[in-house]
């Protein structure tokens, strides 16, 4: 199955500071916050939704094509997500505007505050689902955290030719109203937030969640450090519990990777639940290395981890695609 992965591109820009924000985060005086943090370190990686998903997918041997806009400045970028199996031919280039950047702080906790600069991230909404499809084998389609006129573009155009689509609008659901959230999931054979994002999605739309049900397929929602509920079509749930992770270095890019690796297992034939339990090996990898994309998969060492988390079945049903 061919899978096409639109969302951001980007560069981050990863700070590290050594106490809680929540022990200088004044609640009743946050009308009028005025705060800076003194950060121990800086790591500038690449990054980006789309950037992220199509990189574990290559690892993964799925061989993802990559739609977004970049700009002049992804040379050294396009050259690494193609040395690791990604399918750069559709990214389109600007000659406006740098590639988006990430600035993200994270705390002891592993809170983050962040900032999203789009860049050319915003050209993405002249890229065409439709024109893609001419000239590329599109089985399914994610559509991420992106320009939201691409993304509400890219969903359209899924439904206009029935392409199956993977609604994940992330942290874009802040900037979205209930009526665009609607579009953005209606027709979705996959569903992803997590559960902040499944509240939001609710309250914004003032749907329930049997509405939503009646609205997209396979709903998945990430629990941190609980796990992952999955509701699939017939109601049916599924919790599956995280692989425990040896350190925690930086979360950015977590839920990007549990997204690749489920959607790698289940599109290759695997259950809900192993799929899930794939998805949780590759978070856990991003979760203990700093950088989204600075993780590598030994096969032996991800087969024990697998083993020590779900059991010998789950880790066999997994191996081939390792």
């Amino acid at each position: 199955m061919s899978i096409a992965v639109s969302a951001s591109i980007a560069t981050d820009h990863l700070m590290r500071f050594p106490g809680r924000f929540a022990d200088v985060l004044l609640a009743d005086q946050l009308d009028h916050v005025s705060l800076s943090f003194l950060v121990d370190d800086l790591q500038i990686r690449r990054g980006g939704v789309a950037g992220n998903i199509a990189y574990a997918m290559g690892i993964l041997n799925r061989a993802p094509l990559l739609v977004g806009a970049v700009g002049a400045d992804f040379g050294e970028y396009r050259a690494w997500l193609e040395k690791h199996g990604v399918d750069c031919s559709t990214v389109l280039t600007s000659d406006r505007a740098h590639t988006a950047r990430f600035v993200c702080t994270t705390d002891d906790d592993m809170a983050q505050i962040a900032s999203f600069y789009p860049g050319a991230m915003s050209e993405a909404r002249d890229i065409s689902i439709i024109e893609l499809a001419e000239s590329n084998t599109l089985d399914l389609v994610l559509v991420g955290a992106n320009d939201p006129e691409a993304m509400l573009r890219h969903t359209e155009e899924c439904r206009e030719v029935g392409i199956p689509f993977v609604a994940d609008p992330s942290q874009q659901l802040a900037r979205l109203d209930g009526d665009q959230a609607v579009r953005l999931i209606e027709g979705a054979t996959y569903l992803f937030t997590n559960k902040y994002e499944w509240a939001l999605l609710l309250q914004k739309t003032g749907l329930s969640e049997a509405e939503v049900a009646a609205k997209v397929g396979i709903r998945i929602t990430t629990l941190g450090a609980e796990g992952v509920q999955i509701v699939d079509r017939d109601g049916t749930e599924v919790r599956v519990g995280v692989v425990p992770e040896r350190e925690k270095i930086e979360p950015t890019g977590v839920g990007d990777a549990f997204r690749a690796g489920f959607l790698t297992g289940h599109t290759a034939g695997l259950s809900l639940e192993r799929s899930a339990q794939l998805g949780s090996l590759i978070a856990v990898l991003v979760l203990e290395t700093m950088g989204t994309q600075e993780w590598s998969l030994n096969k032996d060492d991800a087969l024990e981890r697998l083993t020590e988390a779900y059991g010998a079945d789950a880790a066999a049903e997994i191996k081939p695609l390792l």
